[in-house]
């Protein structure tokens, strides 16, 4: 069954005026800077862990009062983040990784320990209660261990932060080999390190503080941990940005500070630099996000979303903010090599295989702008887009996996979930292998052939990750209300988005991607992660943009559409929905994710629409 714009409901100029109403809306966002940097979400896990951050160092400093005198700020921070916790408590007495997320057992112990470990249990008995009541019905430590099973980068740090503040006994807290991080970065996936490849800071600092309370019995390990703390300190020192936030992320950064304060450290460089980040963090209400931005990502999915829609006065300022943000030297932390783009433009970012394909479409998309707008003066810019983007794709067919698929940092880990190959990733990588190939007709041919060997791989993995229903899942993106917290919505619109950029409309897995995404809807034309979850702007736009590029004539779509409509002409379109991922289920929802995605969508419905 098909149906054009023209006989449905909704009207060819119902979807271009809603469009505008989004394009100008998204355009009104452009920072000061040129560029868009976004806003996410306040995170009570944050807010959790950096208070807990400023009480160890409160606690363990040696000089306490020339401490205060240097730190004045810190009582007052925590004593916002403590009333902000309080005020922000889910009804059931546990809190959620956003405002608007769910309870979970992991931030409700992180927010319950802080009140303990700053001496404020009795002032705030209410909320203190009410969250011990949650921690008992949802289990306790043996819930947080079963929420993450054989990954311990959040397990581990969560349990040693409550037995800092006394709640949780520390023979529950399993040691960290910290000690590994003293072999050389080439054997850490040789060595199969119980925490993901992003984590190294977490596994030494949380490493030595739990040495410290909990040695091994076994006297030649004990011994041999003995000696590694000094170098491993040394390896933690050299790889903390100069701002002091590692991967600009406020949990991580306070699990690195607290507990290298609980070891008696205080005055070490990496807490200083570490408390100088935090403090710096602070929102005027009280609160942390969970990073610090998304600049570079929100950018380049803006880009991609207004096409030739983008004001051409906005093209040559983002093509050399984009330009300058790619990595030119090996990255200290993950060794990732130079060529690849990290998801913001601050020193916490590390390069990845989601912002770099996202990078080099919109520098492709910024550099063909320069010369369809007949700019004399683009011959140099483009020369240096086209060399940047080369870099950018040796970058990425380096990454890609042995099974065909594209990790997000680091190529082989693959033990754990978030350092395995991804449907989402690989889409996005094949993207941008195929848009550069019709793009760049210089480059050199054993190059092209390369990337296209590895497209095919990609599309192999592909056809083996679809689910029976027709569906892929994602990795960094996930849906609160799915009993799995799996998001296959956001999952499948990206994979078809990459079969449609490949022309292969036809492919028997395309075609029961479509069947399987339209399958997600709810009755009244939204998406959420499937039938009965909630819809959201941002699910039911990438349902949308997908099913437009994929040319589908569904009345669906169309339902779709309409609901997209609705949300504009009433103002949901700015209400975002908490289906980001940060690391191992850390909630978040990005103020400007159902604007972009929004505007993406009702630029290809109007597409399909004025194609009749």
């Amino acid at each position: 069954m098909s149906a054009s714009f023209r006989e449905a409901a909704v009207s060819a100029g119902q979807v271009r005026r809603a469009y505008e109403v989004v394009r100008a809306a998204l355009l009104a966002e452009i920072g000061p800077d040129g560029h868009w940097t976004g806003e996410l979400s306040s995170s009570a896990l944050s807010t959790a862990t950096a208070v807990m951050a400023f009480t160890q160092c409160r606690r363990f400093a040696r000089q306490p009062e020339r401490f205060a005198a240097e730190y004045p700020m810190l009582e007052r921070l925590t004593e916002g983040g403590l009333r902000w916790l309080a005020e922000h408590q889910n009804p059931d007495g546990g809190w959620g990784d956003t405002v608007l997320s769910l309870s979970n057992i992991s931030t409700t112990m992180l927010g319950h320990a802080v009140f303990h470990a700053a001496g404020a249990a009795d002032r705030f008995s209410a909320t203190v209660d009410a969250a011990a009541r949650y921690i008992e019905r949802a289990g306790g430590v043996s819930a947080v261990l079963a929420r993450y099973g054989r990954d311990r980068t959040f397990s581990i740090p969560i349990l040693t932060h409550c037995a800092l503040a006394g709640t949780v006994d520390w023979r529950h807290v399993l040691p960290l080999p910290f000690e590994l991080a003293c072999l050389p970065a080439r054997f850490y996936k040789t060595v199969r390190l119980p925490v993901v490849s992003y984590a190294l800071p977490a596994l030494i600092a949380i490493g030595q503080v739990v040495h410290r309370h909990r040695p091994t019995p076994f006297l030649p390990l004990r011994w041999l941990r003995n000696a590694a703390i000094e170098p491993s300190l040394r390896i933690l020192e050299r790889i903390q940005p100069p701002n002091g936030g590692f991967l600009e992320a406020t949990p991580l950064t306070s699990f690195v500070t607290m507990s290298l304060a609980a070891c008696g450290r205080v005055e070490h460089p990496v807490v200083q630099r570490g408390l100088a980040f935090l403090v710096a963090s602070v929102r005027s209400d009280g609160s942390w996000p969970i990073d610090t931005n998304l600049a570079t990502w929100v950018t380049t999915l803006a880009v991609n979303a207004l096409g030739e829609d983008l004001p051409q006065a906005h093209c040559r300022p983002l093509l050399h903010w984009l330009l300058a943000q790619q990595y030119r030297h090996v990255h200290p932390y993950t060794n990732a090599a130079p060529g690849g783009w990290a998801w913001t433009d601050l020193p916490g970012g590390v390069p990845d295989a989601d912002d770099t394909p996202g990078a080099i479409l919109a520098v492709i998309e910024l550099a063909e702008r320069l010369v369809r707008g007949g700019d004399a003066d683009a011959a140099g810019e483009v020369h240096a887009a086209r060399n940047a983007v080369r870099d950018g794709i040796r970058w990425l067919l380096d990454l890609q996996n042995r099974d065909g698929g594209w990790p997000t940092f680091c190529r082989g880990w693959g033990r754990l979930p978030f350092d395995r190959s991804a449907a989402d990733l690989t889409a996005h990588a094949i993207r941008a292998l195929r848009r550069w190939r019709d793009w760049d007709g210089e480059a050199d041919t054993r190059l092209r052939n390369r990337a296209d060997r590895a497209v095919e791989r990609g599309f192999r993995y592909l056809a083996r990750t679809q689910r029976p229903d027709g569906c892929w899942l994602p990795l960094w993106f996930g849906n609160q209300y799915a009993a799995t917290e799996d998001n296959p919505t956001y999952g499948t619109a990206r994979v078809l988005m990459a079969y449609a950029a490949c022309g292969r409309w036809d492919d028997p897995a395309c075609r029961r991607g479509v069947i399987g995404l339209l399958g997600l809807q709810n009755a009244g034309g939204g998406f959420g992660a499937g039938p009965d979850t909630p819809d959201s702007v941002e699910e039911t736009a990438l349902a949308v943009e997908a099913l437009a590029t994929v040319r589908s004539r569904s009345p669906d779509l169309q339902r779709a559409v309409q609901f997209l409509i609705g949300c504009v002409e009433d103002g949901r379109f700015r209400h975002p929905a908490p289906i980001g991922f940060y690391f191992a289920k850390l909630w978040y929802f990005e103020r400007l994710y159902p604007l972009i995605f929004s505007a993406a969508a009702l630029r290809r419905a109007a597409l399909l629409a004025d194609n009749g």
